[in-house]
């Protein structure tokens, strides 16, 4: 007897889809791991595009663990982009730890954006942050390298709105270099590293964060350049400059009155020059009036030789003595 074939390929669909809409292998897992959920629930989260195998697993998971959740929480969270299994590992390692966290708490952390798991791994087991080289420079003008590994335990009533480590690390350097800027010498701090942790942590510098801190250690301290000695090579070489480009100017200044004073003497010797040229035209103006004798005239021509020869004495390299009349007179006759 032949059955048809397009009746059971239509049977078959028609289960599949009833078996894809009512996971009943989940439902009949759920109600002997004594979680109360309803195929029509199952069925629902199918249509909302919920894994019902995710709320399932995780219901399973939180009532074994003793924590008292329905599946329109967990589903509501999850439609809300909420990371399901991480919130429940949460709740359960709070719980076990004795750390106070509810659902409504560990719910708003996780769509926060920050791991609500780690947050509540941290508060268990703190974590040690390592700081980065932070540079400072005592009163000496010493500069100092220190490196710090800080302590943090995570504060749960915070996490929502706290800052993160970033702002931790930043505080931190800040107060290593206030401690060491404030320190009269290098030698000091290198002498009591210790100094540097009590002066940050007496700051309260986990206010406002997400974090509380438990200690600060200094980790290593390593001595930098002297910037002091640097500073001050630097001012006395600026120091120089400003010198030399004074005494610059002074020479200059001193260059411009010299050569301003060689115009003023060739000027003087033009006018000496000029005022000579016109002792020949006085004498033929006398002679021409009857003023200078010719007995005068030889008389000075005597008194001029003897000048000019006297002058040779003296200097007998130079070209000394002064014009002579007669000369001066041949010339304009």
């Amino acid at each position: 007897m032949d059955f048809p074939l397009f009746p059971l390929i239509v049977g078959g669909i028609a289960l599949l889809v009833l078996l894809y809409f009512f996971p009943i292998s989940l439902w009949i897992t759920a109600i002997f791991s004594g979680v109360r959920v309803s195929l029509f629930q199952l069925a629902f989260m199918r249509v909302r595009k919920v894994p019902p195998a995710l709320i399932v697993n995780s219901l399973i998971t939180s009532t074994k663990a003793g924590l008292e959740l329905t599946a329109n929480d967990l589903e509501t969270h999850y439609l809300a982009g909420g990371n399901v299994p991480s919130v429940i590992k949460a709740l359960i390692s709070a719980d076990k730890a004795n750390i106070p966290l509810s659902f409504k708490q560990a719910t708003a952390i996780d769509l926060a954006g920050r791991d609500v798991f780690e947050a509540v791994t941290t508060s268990v087991n703190p974590k040690v942050i390592n700081t980065p080289n932070v540079a400072a420079v005592a009163q000496d003008g010493i500069q100092l390298i220190a490196k710090a590994r800080v302590t943090v335990r995570a504060n749960i009533t915070q996490l929502v709105g706290g800052a993160g480590e970033e702002t931790i690390l930043a505080r931190v350097g800040e107060g290593i270099v206030t401690s060491i800027g404030s320190s009269r010498s290098h030698k000091e701090v290198l002498e009591n590293p210790d100094k540097i942790s009590k002066l940050v942590l007496s700051k309260g510098l986990d206010a406002g964060t997400a974090f509380e801190i438990l200690s600060i250690d200094i980790a290593d301290v390593d001595i930098g350049e002297n910037i002091g000695a640097k500073l001050q090579t630097d001012q006395a070489s600026a120091d120089l400059r400003v010198a030399e480009a004074r005494a610059e100017e002074r020479r200059a200044m001193a260059v411009a009155m010299e050569q301003e004073n060689r115009a003023k003497t060739q000027e003087a010797k033009a006018l000496v020059v000029q005022a000579e040229a016109e002792i020949p035209k006085a004498i033929a103006e006398a002679f021409r009036s009857g003023n200078l004798g010719v007995m005068d005239y030889y008389k000075m021509r005597n008194v001029q030789a003897d000048t000019d020869m006297r002058d040779s004495i003296a200097n007998p390299g130079g070209q000394g003595g002064s014009v002579k009349p007669g000369r001066e007179e041949g010339r304009m006759s």
